[in-house]
């Protein structure tokens, strides 16, 4: 309290060092209604596209006194739902996610906005639902990737994409569409597939594409990186050498693949920290407004950029 004299709340220090005092953050939060932590959900800490996310969320929030709590959904919605209401029952002041490949039906979210809790989604949010946004323009990277594909003279590309629920499953499939049109190139729908992420039913899209109609695609745009790698070790185990019989592109650029031997050809760069980042910011500003006062819904797009491998 700024009543207080220094040699009094130097003598208080002291004291509370003598004795270990530790603060009673359940006191605190009867008496400022906020606990100073942020919930964050997401799919899989494993990837590194997830992991660098979550260094640019708490390198953003180090210094501001918030505390960061982590739970995976592993891609589930069920396991997404249970983390969500463990941080509506721990009263979270804050939720950042992205959500599971499962996730259709987003009552969990809507719960936490009725109870005041800000959410700021980012990389995956869910469809018609309005809340803060952090994502790439992945238009422009399917743009970027399309272009690359076509300058080295493929003409029959594939999409290898990810759960059809997912937003930016469909802004994948929006761009690939239109790159084809601006291309004149044919829309060949055997040639789009969206899988669950899972290494079984990659490899079971990839037999429908190789196997199944007859026209084995030249090339094959990917969801990310790890879709892209189940894709090509299944057709190493089918016979097929990646980047030689079908050529790799995909999303994420992620750091492991510098150290791959044969690594997709190219990979469109998604800034998973930077994404972080401005999460973590934009839920700082939520809940740095006064009570009351609400904040316009932001939705922060952020470039992508073309990487070649090979």
């Amino acid at each position: 309290d700024p009543r207080i004299g220094i040699r009094t709340r130097m003598r208080v220090k002291d004291l509370a060092q003598k004795l270990h005092y530790v603060p009673n953050m359940a006191a605190k939060l009867l008496r400022t209604h906020k606990t100073r932590t942020i919930g964050v959900v997401l799919p899989h800490l494993q990837e590194e596209f997830f992991s660098m996310a979550i260094t640019g969320i708490e390198d953003a929030l180090a210094d501001t006194g918030y505390n960061v709590f982590i739970a995976q959904s592993r891609d589930k919605f069920e396991r997404e739902e249970k983390s969500v209401r463990s941080f509506l029952n721990t009263r979270v002041d804050g939720v950042i996610a992205s959500i599971s490949a499962e996730t259709v039906d987003y009552h969990h979210f809507t719960e936490l906005k009725e109870f005041g809790i800000p959410i700021v989604f980012f990389d995956r949010a869910p469809k018609n639902f309005t809340a803060h946004k952090v994502r790439s323009d992945v238009q422009e990277g399917v743009t970027l990737a399309m272009n690359y594909l076509t300058q080295r003279g493929f003409t029959k590309i594939a999409l290898l994409n990810g759960p059809e629920s997912l937003e930016i499953c469909q802004e994948r499939l929006s761009g690939f569409t239109d790159s084809l049109h601006k291309m004149d190139m044919p829309y060949t729908e055997s040639l789009i597939k969206f899988t669950d992420l899972t290494k079984d039913d990659v490899g079971l899209k990839m037999e429908e594409l190789c196997f199944g109609n007859g026209h084995r695609p030249e090339a094959i745009l990917a969801f990310n990186d790890y879709v892209a790698l189940h894709a090509m070790k299944w057709c190493l185990q089918n016979g097929l050498k990646p980047n030689s019989d079908i050529f790799f592109a995909s999303f994420a650029n992620l750091p492991i693949t510098n150290y791959l031997e044969n690594p997709p050809a190219a990979s469109i760069e998604q800034f998973a920290y930077k994404m972080g980042q401005h999460a973590a910011q934009i839920m700082l500003e939520v809940l740095d407004k006064p009570e009351g006062e609400k904040m316009d819904y932001r939705e922060v797009v952020l470039p992508t950029q073309l990487v070649v491998h090979c």
